[in-house]
């Protein structure tokens, strides 16, 4: 049930298989085998124990928060990029590369 929540979440470019429960089944096994257990700590009752599954959440969400970090970075950049070139365009110093400019964008659109 988990491998067809996550679906439509996939990146481009994921094999078919990918989301099969037996892939998701072998992911999450690697994922328990390479992550160190937390140690208990003896103490009060109440207390709550880090389990595996809470260091893997905690992993996975720090990689996922830096990747989205990093996208929004590329986005800006690329933001302040096309709002140069819009200047630029707008002020006529980019006549000479309308052309590919436009074929440029056809790019992106398809």
């Amino acid at each position: 049930s988990v491998s067809r929540a996550i679906k439509p979440f996939a990146e481009p470019g994921r094999p078919p298989d990918w989301f099969s429960q037996k892939h998701c089944a072998s992911q999450y096994s690697e994922l328990l085998e390479t992550t160190e257990t937390p140690k208990r700590k003896r103490g009060e009752k109440g207390e709550v124990v880090e389990t595996v599954e809470d260091v893997i959440v905690r992993k996975l969400t720090a990689e996922r928060v830096e990747e989205l970090k990093k996208m929004i970075k590329e986005t800006q950049e690329k933001y302040r990029q096309l709002k140069k070139d819009a200047e630029l365009i707008q002020a006529g110093h980019m006549d000479s590369r309308l052309e590919e400019l436009c074929n440029e964008i056809m790019m992106w659109v398809i």
